[in-house]
């Protein structure tokens, strides 16, 4: 046919209204995004009507290269198979495309054919793109979710709120997930493509991401830069001079940009928190319905035997130093929603995926996903490390004396340190909403001791009686910059008055456990009189903790009290959070889509000392992209200083400016103002 008497004159994707039908509109409207299982439509503009006798056929392509063809069947067909029907309207053909509900996710060409009566090819339209994504809105996906309020939040919400601080003091960092910013889409997919099973078979790989299980596993995997070219470089030293302070980030769309702009290049520097933010915003951008977890008093069991050994000498010095099984205040993960077609009834639903790099699994730093249902049944056999996660959450904690030949003498147990208030961010607002039970049964209960047995956990007794001598550990709130104090309570229960050492240290640490120097250590020889309890105060000055204090601003109080002539030991602990200053934002204007607005910046350092070098970074989904104002100069003790930045909001809806501010002496100072955006 030649060019003349060409029928195709060009296509139309139709992108606002897919975009609107599948859910995808605030990606983009200029391109097409569609969810798999749901029909959309094409619109085949023409020269003329179509010859009779003559077909529509429509081919895809599927895979960085193309490497997969699909053929559009021209009739109804079965769920697994592609298939489209055609309505003419004058000089125009609507296509509506069907895709199956397991059809691979990413990213696909479409072309259509105009077939002879004899089925030779006469006419083809010029290839145009689109994505295709997981759709939790669909009963025959294996991530189908059938609660929209759910949906609202763990596909929808592109701000959240990711739980840090401690069990008796938690505290909520807010984060922008962002997931449908501008290229966040394109990002994803390209995490994807530079997997290591994607660089050595690529066809395979783009046959397998129609499953969640191996998409979401491989997102944990490429989400850290171990092994692989992930995005995010773990540190936990306090050395971030070469790249960015885990705790400046404010959202993942920075680090995402920032990785693909370098050509996969790891980007530095990420904590458990930044993993977890990072992976939530590539699974809920890819479709699948996820939501960030905090567990409190985190165990790190590297050696499987579902304890954590904290060691000391007779003088009561920890010898734990480069052992790497530990407790951390918190660590973050996240679950995602799927069916697990790969294991026996009963595993669907939540997952726990953990991004953070701390074990390989099958050779990789990756972590799930895993049943949660797995783990609170103890049933540490299934896929993916559920041991792992099991040990997470119910670990013992003991604690031993090490003496100079060696050996080693079990001092005390505790089973119900592991593993509390295990946290998401609610769907109904900003308040955390507590998930242990679904983690584990209640603490003591029959349940909980049979699931220990048949994850093969040996339901232990602490060492003889419990002793007459018990230890408290009591503080107000601390503020950082101030000195306060720390009061220890030795009670006598018993009948008789006690001899006995008291030895309390005070040392920064790092939310995982990691020591940054000795605070003050204090030694006591005391006699408790039968029924009475005595006070040890220790006075904890910022001269003190000020210099050693890591970036997450923890003072870990130790008190171990040895009974005189008797080989036990008491043992407590208590990390005191310190409380930090909050930014105030103010943001002036109409919040109208492309009108400048004005955001107001203000922080008074608390320090008994000047700050040097101080950086507020600024971002919000729909609002602007990460940008860095520096302090105009130093700021001394008690000083105010104040910035303002102008922005004009891009997208309407309820929306987050989010602000950190950072300085040599005091990090992770957040602030946030929530605004209404409506549309011109």
């Amino acid at each position: 046919m030649t060019h003349t008497d060409s029928v195709f004159m060009g296509m139309d994707l139709l992108c606002q209204v897919n975009s609107h039908a599948h859910r995808t509109e605030e990606m983009a409207v200029e391109r097409l995004l569609v969810r798999r299982g749901q029909p959309f439509s094409l619109a085949l503009q023409c020269h003329t009507t179509l010859p009779p006798k003559h077909k529509l056929a429509i081919i895809l392509h599927l895979g960085k290269e193309g490497e997969v063809v699909v053929k559009v069947l021209d009739a109804r067909a079965g769920r697994d198979k592609w298939w489209f029907r055609q309505q003419g309207a004058q000089s125009e053909v609507l296509l509506t495309i069907h895709s199956p509900a397991d059809a691979p996710v990413g990213l696909y060409s479409v072309t259509v054919l105009l077939l002879s009566p004899d089925g030779h090819i006469l006419e083809k339209t010029t290839p145009e793109t689109f994505y295709l994504l997981f759709n939790p809105w669909c009963k025959a996906d294996s991530v189908y979710l059938p609660d929209e309020e759910l949906l609202e939040e763990y596909i929808l919400n592109e701000n959240g709120l990711l739980y840090q601080g401690s069990w008796d003091q938690i505290s909520s960092l807010p984060w922008n997930f962002g997931q449908f910013e501008q290229d966040v889409v394109d990002i994803c997919f390209e995490i994807l493509d530079n997997s290591p099973a994607a660089l050595t078979n690529p066809e395979m790989d783009t046959a397998n991401r129609a499953d969640p299980v191996y998409v979401s596993r491989t997102i944990t995997a490429m989400v850290n830069a171990n092994d692989d070219l992930g995005v995010v470089s773990g540190r936990w030293d306090g050395k971030y001079d070469d790249g960015v302070p885990p705790t400046r980030w404010t959202g993942s769309v920075p680090i995402l940009r920032r990785w693909s702009e370098a050509g996969a290049q790891r980007v530095r520097y990420g904590q458990c928190w930044v993993f977890s933010g990072v992976a939530c915003t590539v699974l809920r951008c890819l479709g699948i319905p996820t939501r960030p977890v905090t567990n409190y008093s985190s165990a790190h069991d590297t050696d499987g035997n579902l304890n954590v050994d904290y060691l000391y000498d007779e003088q009561l010095e920890s010898v734990s130093e480069g052992r790497k099984d530990m407790i951390w205040n918190y660590h973050c993960w996240v679950e995602s929603w799927m069916d697990r077609e790969d294991l026996p009834k009963g595993y669907d639903g939540w997952q726990a995926l953990d991004p953070t790099p701390q074990e390989r699994s099958d050779g990789v730093y990756c972590c799930g996903p895993c049943p949660v249902k797995a783990v609170r049944d103890g049933d540490v056999g299934m896929k993916y490390d559920a041991a792992f996660v099991f040990s997470e959450v119910n670990a013992d904690l003991v604690t031993w004396i090490v003496y100079p030949d060696g050996q080693r003498s079990q001092v005390s147990l505790n089973q119900n340190t592991v593993g509390q208030n295990i946290s998401t961010k609610s769907v109904y607002g900003d308040y955390r909403e507590d998930i242990t039970k679904h983690y584990k049964y209640p603490e003591g209960s029959v349940k909980e001791r049979e699931v220990y047995e048949k994850a093969g956990r040996r339901v232990t007794q602490p060492n003889g009686a419990p002793g007459q001598l018990e230890l408290k550990i009591k503080h107000a709130q601390a503020i950082l910059g101030t000195d306060f104090d720390v009061i220890v309570e030795v009670h006598n229960v018993g009948g008789e008055d006690t001899p006995a050492q008291l030895t309390v240290t005070s040392n920064a640490v790092t939310y995982n456990s990691l020591h940054r120097g000795e605070c003050h250590r204090k030694t006591a020889s005391l006699t408790v009189p039968a029924q009475k309890a005595h006070k040890e105060v220790l006075r904890l000055r910022y001269d003190h903790y000020g210099a050693c204090v890591s970036e997450h601003n923890l003072i870990r109080v130790t008190a171990l009290l040895q009974v005189s002539g008797q080989p036990e030991v008491v043992v407590q602990e208590v990390n005191i959070q310190l409380s930090m200053p909050q930014l105030h934002v103010k943001v002036v204007g109409d919040a109208v889509v492309s009108r400048k607005l004005i955001a107001h910046i203000s922080f008074t350092n608390p320090l008994p000392i000047t700050l040097r070098g101080g950086v507020f970074t600024v971002e919000g989904a729909g609002l602007t992209a990460a940008r860095e104002i520096q302090a105009p100069d130093d700021i001394g003790p008690g000083q105010e200083v104040k910035v303002k930045l102008s922005f004009k909001p891009t997208r309407a809806g309820l929306r987050k400016l989010m602000v950190d501010f950072d300085a040599d002496r005091i990090r992770d100072v957040k602030g946030i103002a929530t605004l209404i955006v409506r549309n011109k």
